[in-house]
């Protein structure tokens, strides 16, 4: 279930990410740099490169190996990145929580494609995973994020002063959260 491709629209899919999607997930990055400059870190030169995406997505697998995190994409019909949704900080336990990340090609935001991808994933992660809860941050003036998080069912808990280094500062978060189920915390500690 959690290593199937699924379908978000008739030419659109989230499924598990793979050190091949290198080249493609560089092209998509690079198209969409200006447009997500104010949502993410400054990033060097070599991130949007196919050799600097490799070596990310190597270490985002090894990390998937561990247990840590769980990586997706979206992809076109064609099978090109367009996005990438990733489960980080994932504890088990009695704690049963993650935190969400999630970017959209320039060229494939304003679709809904965000919005069906996280409802998709919140789906794998209280079923496959057995998680009871995931958190997302947003930067304060993020209201497309925010609208994405709460069509998904996502509730805004908090603000965290200065929470992540965005865009050259540190900057202020919206902190929100799903809470997936209530029943016991089963499965691997």
């Amino acid at each position: 279930m959690i290593d199937d491709a699924h379908p978000l629209d008739a030419a659109t899919w989230l499924r598990p990410t793979r050190l091949s999607d290198a080249a493609s997930r560089a092209e998509a990055l690079t198209r969409s740099r200006a447009y997500m400059r104010p949502w993410e870190p400054v990033r060097p030169d070599s991130f949007y490169t196919e050799e600097g995406q490799r070596e990310r997505l190597a270490g985002m697998l090894a990390e998937r190996e561990a247990g840590r995190v769980m990586p997706w994409v979206l992809s076109d019909a064609e099978d090109r990145v367009v996005g990438g949704f990733n489960l980080n900080s994932i504890v088990l336990g009695p704690f049963r929580s993650a935190t969400l990340g999630y970017w959209v090609d320039v060229e494939y935001a304003g679709r809904g494609l965000a919005t069906a991808a996280v409802r998709r994933i919140c789906e794998l992660a209280r079923d496959g995973l057995r998680l009871h809860r995931i958190e997302a941050g947003t930067v304060l003036h993020n209201t497309a994020s925010q609208r994405v998080l709460a069509k998904s069912g996502f509730e805004e808990f908090g603000v965290a002063p200065r929470y992540l280094h965005i865009d050259g500062e540190w900057r202020d978060h919206r902190l929100f959260q799903r809470i997936l189920h209530d029943g016991p915390a089963t499965g691997v500690s």
